[in-house]
């Protein structure tokens, strides 16, 4: 397991981390690594946000709509190929397989992950 630099809770707090709802997920052959624009609502205070993921591995687009994920939605923009993302899903990363984070039950979009 490698080493990693501690933080404080302060520092964790920072981190916005939030439950939405998969509402889009298109193809995005101008990635480098084979992708998805995937289009997250996380409800009235946040809206639709979008983002690319590598998930074309474990996930085909129908399987990924409708579904709750987890995701960072206060990072900077980020420019990938023609695309910019706005937030980033979480998930369990083996090689070049992601498995999504998800609540084991429905929750409101745009709920605070703590």
């Amino acid at each position: 397991m490698e080493a990693h630099e501690l933080i404080n809770w302060n520092d964790f707090s920072k981190i916005d981390i939030r439950v939405g709802t998969v509402v889009q997920v298109l193809d995005f052959p101008e990635a480098r690594n084979p992708s998805y624009q995937i289009h997250l609502d996380f409800g009235p205070a946040i809206g639709i946000l979008k983002t690319s993921a590598q998930l074309t591995a474990l996930y085909n687009k129908t399987s990924l709509l409708g579904c709750q994920l987890v995701a960072v939605v206060n990072f900077p923009k980020k420019q990938i190929a023609n695309f910019m993302s706005e937030c980033l899903i979480l998930g369990a990363v083996q090689d070049k397989e992601v498995t999504l984070l998800q609540p084991m039950s429905a929750v409101k979009n745009g709920l605070k992950i703590s």
